[in-house]
């Protein structure tokens, strides 16, 4: 009997080690820094489609440089878009507005009226009787 409920017990605490904590919550440091790091991210996505297209030409200037010198015959060479260069990595962090420039506090325009009307509250809200 005590092999049981040592054993209940032992199985109860593991599954408390198992449990999943909530995420903590996301500061303004933490939000800038997760978009500074996508915004990383896709550039280096940049650096390597450039890296590739620069690859890409020189083993298409090689081909045709070979198959020329073999004396083959080739069509005239696609014309093609460029490599674009994406430059060195700039990150701008996009302006914060404090929360009342952003309108968070204010209505969304001005009162024309008041809000009450003339009608009586008991009227506008009636409680059932019981």
């Amino acid at each position: 009997m005590k092999k049981i409920v040592i054993a209940c017990s032992l199985a109860v605490a593991g599954s408390a080690v198992f449990a999943k904590l909530p995420a903590p919550a996301a500061t303004p440091e933490a939000k800038a820094k997760a978009a500074e790091t996508a915004a990383r991210t896709a550039w280096s996505g940049k650096v390597e489609a450039y890296q590739l297209c620069q690859a890409q030409d020189r083993v298409a200037a090689r081909y045709r440089e070979s198959a020329a010198a073999a004396g083959k015959q080739l069509p005239a060479a696609p014309t093609a878009a460029p490599c674009a260069d994406p430059g060195p990595f700039a990150y701008t962090p996009p302006e914060q507005k404090p929360i009342e420039a952003a309108g968070a506090h204010s209505p969304p325009g001005t009162a024309s009226s008041p809000p009450s009307t003339a009608q009586p509250a008991a009227a506008a809200n009636p409680t059932p009787k019981q």
